[in-house]
């Protein structure tokens, strides 16, 4: 198939355009591979750029999808088991949900439900994981920074920090395990709802009933909201069969203190409409129509209402039933219930105009609202209510002349002063018509009734003055006979209005009960006149009543105060008084009126404008009303005056006479006064930037004026004042960013010093809105406003020092990456503006300002190497988001700096060294347009040098140092090196003079960086050994180049990394290299790390003797030349004092080496084969030195530890090339034996066998790993005959111990023994051994007698491998001689190891006889018998060897040791071994050497 095809990769789709098919054929792509995306195509300027048609919420779940996803497998690589199920979590609801939401089946408020739910989830992911937090608005749509202001920015950033951290503290709390989204939108809104739709109500009464659905604190005893009615009629359906299905009813007006109760229940109170009794059977005689109480449902919606757990609208509820007990107040449960009610509930967020525009399916416009008992948290402008809720409380009659108590029946209604009833003016719950009559409750024959019965009392504001409640007292028998002749026996009343104008105060009120005819207690002029409530009259009548009332009006007040004040034209004279009479009011008295007081107070205002008599009273009076606002207490009420301002002062221009504010009052010492301009003036400055500018240029200066006046001495204020003052300036920054706000060019120049401790996130969000709004012509007016140079200067000076301070000081927090992105362009533009003026007005010789251009090159620097900037630490969707808003900053300012630095002429010398670190800095940063424009600067600053002072040693010393710092902290990589070395190479061919040191200044500095990134990987690495010998690699490289601040810098590193790996050999060794670099002088030496204050040479030498001494002996290594060294030192300059201490501790170091005993460690060859392995380790050998009593196979699993990945080589011969060159990782681990070498100022001398033994194993250059191979003939019955040894020399660098626990073995000798030579090494073993072990037994005679048993008995008695006869038969033959003459002096050497091994086997016999016990005698004497026999054999073959007494310490010895490739020579230190034999005194002073003489038997040599 032929075909062509246009693809195009936006973000993380693949869009096919266009493919064209020539002929057809299958193939291509698997269909359920390929999924066609919709795509819009937007124009910006000229460009088209291709987005996906998906809903951009589904677009942000897939991005985040996939950026948690990597994390989440980052997380289990690291087995953060914790935290990999909790993010497993997270992605499974976000994968659910977004299938929710391409489904596009949901409603419109379960989808705004479900979009909540899903910013949540992906916040608070974010925040767990570190990411950057995302900002939002209202609506929860990404907040786009282009279109919003800095100031909305910063304040978007600011909830959403609270609102996740809120979230946070749920999720630890568990206060919502699985639904706290919806807990954290509950508890975010100032209100709330309960959506409750009544199912079903199941019940057999037979009569119509009336059910009053209501919230219940128990807690509090209290009814919360309105009652929602329900008449449901005794067919068993709703009277109104319309509302059948549709029961529905929104409780609304809740605030956050509600949901704060310990307790909210739904209560159902059922009421029945009928008979006196139900048992009564013959209707037509019994009274009907009374209302009965029946019973009650009660459920606990605690965790409903709260959001704890989520409700959807189709889940029911059943609401279990109390019925009411005749003759009881209390309920009972019924054993047999036969009514259920059954309904729907859901929490909903909001006010009842918010949620039916966000939950239209439920909540339409014939949905009940049921109102909160009171006023909501907020009374929001344009809410205007008047009502009373009234309350039956209780009552008490007398029977009088009756026999029984009586039924008693209240009967309300509202009547005017003329004693008419207001018609439809009571209301007996939500969804229910008003009626004109009121009817209570009847209990059967109790007298003292509790009808706590709830209505509403409705009437218009003009006519409450003349409005007052009539209660008339009614017996109502159950036979409708005498329920006819029953006439209302009694009547109480209240009035609405007070006498001064107030309103009924809330609370309970006693009313006093007045009986008499029934048409005269109808007639108002009867009673109106009388006192209504026992607090005014102390009545005698045994009947009471009593009521409670509570005014729910915001045109009613209660208080005479407030009252006058909003209507200040009745009393015109009253209203000074009024004012100052406004602060002794209770601040919910005003809050609650605070629409009609804000009128008032203006009105006032505006009526007087031409004087100034209630200025400063009304300014006042604003400034308390604030000040109430902006306490946390009515803190709610702050988006009712956002509200207001917004209604009242946005069209002042066209609607509105101008409103004449006292600018000459505008003044104030305090903060809280201020509060009038973060809530006015703001939104006056925004109403006239839309007019005009007229009352703008008004007000802004007077408000910048005072403004400038209160930020001077802020540092000194409160933090609330603190807070409110940079609130002001954020609201007028904010006003002036929106779009529709005409800005001026600035004329006037002011300074502000901001006195702050610290730098607050506000100020430098003000400050960064200042600067985002000034455009060129700003900028430019700005400047000229300078008169002289030096201010200009110091202006400057004084902005790149703050620049620099808030980019490192890190103002906001890290995952603020929109403002901080923001700031950084707005701070990237201003460097630029002032760069264009350094260039313009301190360029030129006369003009140039070093300290300026120094400032600026430092901020430049500090700018583009912010860590908010360095996109190679970003995830892949985070660099790409950031491109393609803001684009690579790090670029435009990089070249910035690189234009001026081309520009400064002559004046470069004033920068070098002091810039090379910065510059460095700069190239250092992995982006390769921006490397590349940048490296030649070093070229430059090297010819800049060298032209002034023919070298460029500066710049090479600074480069090298903070080459070394910058790369350890994360700088550089190869494609640097590359790109460095290029490019100064290339800019040599202009200059051939320098050629040959550039070349070898990029020599160095390439080795140098080779170190550096080697170094740099292994230190992250779990390796100790591989951080050791990356940090030898570096301090041998600053050793050779002559850098000993460096070098010493390494060696401590080095030191420590053995502290940590308990290697105190290794760490003394450190030290020692130290302190060779220092004197014995009192010269001062500088500080070397550890080592603080003024300290001479010889001081510092000294402490690190005393440190390496205490280092040797935790290794249990015997430096006895640094005592000697020390001692030494002391008494050539009579430090008397330090010599005691010295030598104590000297003689507990011989002691220690006498005693204590010394385990030998094993040495093991490690080779490191294929090509993936670092440079410093691949197809290398090294030695290692083992820990004490370590095997081989522990070691060889720890070094395969460090590289899991590596295959294990089984042989111990060299790979061949196809593994060095393999691509993967071989390592060959096998053990060797170290080489004695005997220190030279040991020779010749006697000395101890610790001290040899010490030598074997320490102080060790080379070693041996031999390997048995057959050749010739093979005699079954004698293997030694044809046991040749293969011996590979290995040869390190440096001795071991040193400053390593290893060293690369650079030479690599193989070599061959024959049989004989075999068997020479092999006797010299022994017979060294046997010496050994008899000095030890003569030394300490604790030790057990079982090895030196073993030893002797394997000798003499040789059951097994047949001891040296073997070697004897295969060697000493005739014919053994013959085909070997070139071995005759090797066959002598060996017959004189044999014969020399009888007296040693002698000394060790007499030894075992000393010391064996009487259990072990037997096999003793059965070991002399064999060694007689034994010794018989030699001495009759080979000769006698005798050890000859010439004192009484002193014996004569005849021994030679023969070395390959040299004659027979005499063996001194060998004869003092066999001198020990018996006890001797050592180190008593007396002279002890050898002395020679001749003998029949060969040479002698005597102590």
């Amino acid at each position: 198939m032929i075909y062509s095809a246009s693809i195009i990769r936006v973000d993380t789709y693949l869009y096919v355009m266009n493919i064209c098919v020539v002929f057809h054929l299958q193939g291509v792509f698997p269909v359920s591979f390929v999924h066609v995306k919709e795509v819009v195509i937007e124009k910006r300027g000229d460009e088209e750029v291709v987005i996906s048609a998906e809903m951009p919420l589904v677009k942000e779940v897939t991005t985040t999808l996939r950026e948690w996803g990597s994390i989440w497998k980052q997380l289990f690589v690291t087995n953060k088991q914790g935290r990999v199920k909790q993010v497993q979590r997270l992605m499974w609801e976000l994968m659910e949900w977004r299938s929710q939401l391409l489904s596009g089946t949901l409603p419109t408020d379960e989808f705004k439900e479900l979009k909540q739910k899903v910013t949540s989830k992906i916040d608070y992911g974010n925040k767990i994981l570190e990411l950057d937090q995302v900002v939002r608005d209202e609506d929860g749509n990404i907040l786009d920074p282009e279109q919003a202001s800095v100031i909305s920015l910063f304040r978007a950033h600011e909830e959403a920090t609270a609102k996740i951290n809120e979230r946070i503290k749920e999720e630890q709390s568990n206060i919502q395990s699985d639904h706290s989204g919806v807990s954290a939108r509950i508890q975010s809104s100032p209100t709330h709802s309960l959506y409750v739709f009544v199912r079903n109500f199941v019940c057999r009464i037979g009569e119509d009933s009336e059910l009053f659905m209501s919230l219940y604190d128990p807690i509090k005893q209290a009814i919360i909201s309105e009652n929602y009615l329900v008449r449901w009629g005794s067919k068993g359906f709703p009277i109104e069969i319309e509302m059948l299905n549709n029961l529905k009813v929104v409780f609304t007006d809740l605030g956050n203190k509600d949901l704060s109760r310990e307790k909210i229940f739904l209560i159902c109170q059922i009421v029945r409409v009928g008979r006196m009794d139900l048992k009564d059977s013959n209707n037509k005689k019994c009274t009907q129509g009374l209302r009965r109480p029946f019973g009650v449902a009660v459920m606990d919606i605690t965790d409903i209402i709260k959001g704890k757990i989520e409700c959807d609208e189709e889940k029911q509820f059943f609401i279990p039933f109390f019925p009411y007990v005749l003759f009881s107040l209390f309920l009972i449960i019924s054993e047999n219930i036969h009514i259920s009610l059954w309904v729907t509930m859901k929490a909903l967020v909001g006010d009842i105009v918010q949620i039916r525009k966000e939950y239209p399916h439920l909540v339409d416009r014939s949905t009940v609202v049921a109102r909160k008992l009171g006023f909501p948290e907020i009374i929001m402008p344009g809410d205007v209510r008047n009502d009373i809720y009234l309350t039956l409380q209780s009552g008490d009659f007398d029977k009088y002349n009756k026999t029984t108590q009586k039924n008693m029946e209240v009967i309300m209604c509202v009547c005017d002063e003329e004693g008419k009833v207001i018609q439809n003016s009571i209301c007996l719950g939500a969804g229910d018509k008003a009626v004109s009559e009121y009817r209570s409750v009847i209990y059967y024959q109790i007298k003292q009734p509790r009808w706590m019965e709830t209505f509403k009392v409705s009437v218009p504001l003009e006519e409450m003055h003349r409005i007052h409640l009539r209660f008339m007292f009614k017996h109502r028998p159950s036979q409708e006979s005498k329920d006819r002749s029953e006439k209302n026996f009694a009547m109480a009343f209240v009035r609405l209005m007070k006498d001064d104008g107030t309103v009924l105060q809330d609370g309970l009120h006693d009313l006093l009960v007045f009986k008499g005819d029934s048409k005269r207690m109808e007639d108002v002029n009867s009673y109106l006149n009388l006192p209504s409530t026992r607090h005014h009259h102390s009545d005698l009548s045994r009947d009471s009543f009593s009521i409670s009332t509570l005014v729910c009006s915001t045109k009613l007040t209660q208080n005479v105060g407030l009252l006058g004040l909003l209507k200040w034209r009745t009393r015109p004279e009253m209203l000074r008084e009024n004012l100052e009479k406004l602060k002794l009011i209770d601040g919910e008295e005003v809050v609650k009126f605070l629409q009609d007081t804000l009128d008032a107070l203006f009105n006032i205002m505006m009526e007087h404008s031409q004087t100034d008599d209630y200025d400063i009273l009304v300014f006042d009076a604003l400034i308390y009303i604030i000040g109430l606002i902006a306490d946390r207490k009515f803190q709610h009420f702050n988006t009712v005056l956002e509200a207001y301002i917004k209604q009242h002062f946005t069209n002042i221009g066209e609607s509105r006479p101008s409103i004449h504010f006292p600018t000459h009052l505008l003044h104030f010492g305090n903060v809280t006064e201020s509060v009038f301009y973060c809530h006015f003036v703001p939104s006056s400055l925004c109403a006239c930037g839309v007019v005009s500018t007229d009352c703008r240029d008004v007000l802004l200066p007077m408000m910048l004026r005072e403004l400038s006046g209160l930020l001077s001495s802020m540092a000194d204020w409160p933090h609330d004042e603190r807070r409110n003052s940079l609130e002001l300036l954020n609201n007028i920054l904010e006003v002036l960013g929106r779009d529709n706000v005409v800005r001026h060019t600035a004329t006037k120049h002011t300074h502000t010093h901001w006195l702050c401790s610290k730098y607050h996130s506000r100020v430098v969000a003000c400050m960064t809105a200042i600067l985002s709004q000034m455009d060129d012509r700003h900028y430019a007016t700005y400047i000229e406003t300078f008169t002289g140079a030096s201010d200009l200067v110091d202006f400057l000076m004084e902005s790149f020092l703050l620049f620099k301070d808030l980019i490192g000081k890190h103002v906001y927090p890290s995952d603020w990456m929109e403002m901080i992105m923001v700031q950084n362009r707005v701070f990237l533009r201003a460097i630029n503006t002032y760069a264009d003026t350094m260039n313009q007005k301190f360029l030129n010789n006369d003009d140039f300002e070093v300290q300026l251009w120094n400032n600026y090159f430092h901020l430049a620097v500090a700018f583009i190497t912010q860590e908010s900037l360095q996109l190679q630490h970003f995830s892949p969707t985070k660099r790409n988001k950031i491109l393609a808003k803001y684009g690579d900053m790090r670029r435009l300012i990089g070249f910035s700096i690189r234009d001026i630095w081309y520009k400064l002429g002559i004046h470069k010398i004033c920068f070098i060294p002091g810039m090379v670190g910065p510059i460095l800095e700069m190239t250092l940063i992995p982006e390769e347009e921006l490397r590349r424009a940048t490296i030649p600067i070093f070229f430059d600053m090297i010819t800049c040098e060298h032209e002034h002072f023919g070298n460029f040693n500066k710049f090479e010393n600074e480069i090298i140092l903070k080459l070394d710092h910058e790369v350890e902290g994360g700088g550089g990589d190869e494609r640097y090196m590359q790109l460095l070395e290029t490019i100064l190479l290339e800019c040599t061919s202009q200059k051939h003079t320098l050629r040959s040191q550039v070349q070898h200044f990029v020599s160095l500095v390439k080795g140098l960086l080779i170190r550096l990134l080697d170094y740099r990987t292994v230190m992250s690495d779990d390796s100790r050994n591989n951080r050791m010998s990356c940090t030898v690699n570096l301090l041998n490289f600053y050793k050779d180049i002559n850098r000993e601040g460096m070098y010493i810098r390494y060696l401590y590193k080095l030191r420590d990394l053995h502290l940590e790996g308990e290697n105190y050999t290794e760490a003394a060794y450190t030290l020692l290299l130290h302190s060779r670099l220092l004197k014995w002088s009192d010269d001062m030496c500088s500080p070397q790390f550890e080592f603080h204050g003024s300290q001479s040479q010889r001081q510092l030498k000294e402490t690190l003797y005393d440190t390496i001494i205490d280092y040797f002996d935790k290794g249990k290594v015997c430096i006895v030349v640094l005592f000697v060294t020390i001692h030494s030192n002391a008494s050539s300059v009579f430090r008397f004092v330090f010599l005691p201490s010295l030598q104590e501790k000297q003689a507990k170091f011989y002691e220690n080496i006498m005693k204590i005993l010394r385990p030998k460690p094993d040495y093991f060859a490690v080779g490191y084969y294929g090509q993936g392995y670092p440079l410093f380790l691949r197809n290398k050998v090294f030695i290692h030195r083992g820990k004490e009593y370590e095997r081989r196979e522990d070691f060889q699993n720890q070094v395969m530890s460090q590289f899991p990945s590596s295959v294990r080589l089984n042989t111990t011969t060299m790979p061949g090339e196809d593994i060095k060159n393999s691509p993967l990782q071989y390592i060959q681990c096998f053990t060797v034996q170290p080489v004695l070498e005997i220190p030279h100022r040991l020779k010749s001398k006697p000395v101890p066998d610790q001290i040899i033994n010490f030598y074997k194993s320490n102080y060790v250059q080379r070693f041996h790993y031999s390997r048995p191979v057959r050749k010739g003939p093979v005699d079954s019955n004698n293997e030694f005959a044809s046991m040749w040894i293969e011996r590979t020399t290995f040869t390190t660098v440096y001795k071991l111990p040193g400053i390593l626990r290893w060293f690369e073995a650079t030479d690599m000798k193989h070599t061959t023994l024959s049989p004989l030579e075999n068997a020479i090494e092999t006797m010299e073993s022994t017979n060294e051994k046997i010496l050994t072990m008899i000095n030890q037994y003569q030394a300490d005679w604790t030790l057990p007698i079982n090895p030196l048993s073993m030893l002797l008995n394997g000798i003499v008695d040789p059951a097994v491998m047949g001891g040296f006869a073997k070697y004897e038969k295969a060697f000493f033959t005739d014919e053994y001689t013959q085909q070997h003459k070139e071995d005759e002096d090797k066959l002598l050497r060996l017959k004189d190891l044999i014969a020399w091994q009888i007296p040693l086997l002698g000394g060790g016999i007499v030894i075992h006889g000393k010391r064996v016990t009487d259990v072990l005698r037997p096999f003793h004497e059965r070991m002399e018998e064999c060694f007689k026999q034994l010794k018989k054999k030699v001495e009759k073959e080979h000769g006698v060897r005798e050890l000859v007494r010439t004192t009484g310490l002193h014996y004569e010895v005849n021994y030679l040791i023969w070395s390959r490739g040299s004659p027979l020579v005499p063996a001194p230190w060998y004869a003092l071994f066999v001198s020990r034999l018996f006890p001797f005194p050592h180190f008593r002073g007396q002279s002890v050497g050898l002395q020679p003489r001749s003998t029949l038997t060969g040479n002698q040599y005597q102590m």
